[in-house]
């Protein structure tokens, strides 16, 4: 069942008021609801009850704390994860923190999912409690192959069992897309298991990375989070062609929102 209110498949964030507090210091505003859904999330997870539905709801409070403070979303192609009859690799850009926190509101009411993660995050006090809760497929980014091997291994596994994976295969989080730092882990995963690929831009620059602590950064209450989900690709040889597809797709919706919305 769907937490976000679509309109034909489509969200967009509805005018929200906010008070003098919001719009004075929506960074702190924000990290005061997060860091309690955090604690809350992390007792649930402890207690070993932090189930797909715990974990889709405390998501979905964390987009209504940015949206409460002046963020605002918009989510299109929910339509394409709607139509899948099989689990399917999610590749996508990687901006900011934002998206691994929010994207469960968004798929695991559909299908259910889990992420390739940096290692650093299970091992953060509370939030690892939550992250390992989800069967995450963890990569240490110390050792490109052993992270290959790790992830055909172990998301080969998930994908059997009806899982679906999002995949972010930029070495790091960039404001800007290059192709050239976009490798091919994602459509190789998807091929090894026989399932399809769904490419997802998204543009959540409105979550900054932090100066001390790079995951938690200020909050900009001025700029819309962006979601796009194409269609599903199935994997031809060894996936060159949808591999492009995705670039592509990534590409035209960065340039589109910056001409629009420029």
């Amino acid at each position: 069942m769907d937490l976000i209110a679509y309109q034909d498949d489509h969200y967009l964030t509805p005018t929200q008021k906010t008070n003098g507090l919001e719009r004075m210091i929506p960074t702190a505003v924000f990290y005061s609801k997060f860091c309690a859904n955090v604690f809350r999330s992390s007792r649930t997870a402890k207690r070993g009850k932090y189930d797909p539905l715990e974990w889709s709801r405390s998501s979905f409070q964390v987009m209504q704390a940015l949206e409460a403070v002046g963020v605002r979303f918009e989510i299109e192609g929910i339509e394409h994860v709607r139509r899948l009859k099989t689990p399917c690799v999610f590749v996508g850009n990687h901006m900011s923190m934002l998206e691994t926190i929010v994207l469960p509101a968004i798929i695991q009411p559909i299908r259910n999912v889990t992420f390739v993660l940096k290692q650093s995050l299970l091992d953060y006090p509370f939030f690892g409690h939550i992250v390992r809760s989800r069967d995450p497929i963890a990569v240490t980014r110390d050792n490109p192959r052993s992270d290959f091997k790790t992830v055909m291994t172990e998301g080969v596994k998930r994908l059997e069992s009806g899982i679906s994976i999002v995949v972010f295969p930029q070495t790091t989080r960039a404001s800007t897309f290059d192709p050239a730092q976009f490798n091919t882990i994602g459509v190789k995963l998807a091929s090894r298991a026989g399932v399809p690929v769904i490419p997802l831009a998204l543009r959540t620059d409105a979550w900054g990375n932090g100066k001390l602590i790079k995951d938690l950064g200020p909050i900009d209450s001025s700029k819309t989070v962006r979601f796009a989900f194409g269609p599903a690709l199935d994997l031809q040889g060894r996936g060159d062609q949808q591999h492009q597809e995705v670039i592509r797709f990534i590409q035209s919706k960065l340039e589109q929102w910056d001409a629009t919305f420029a």
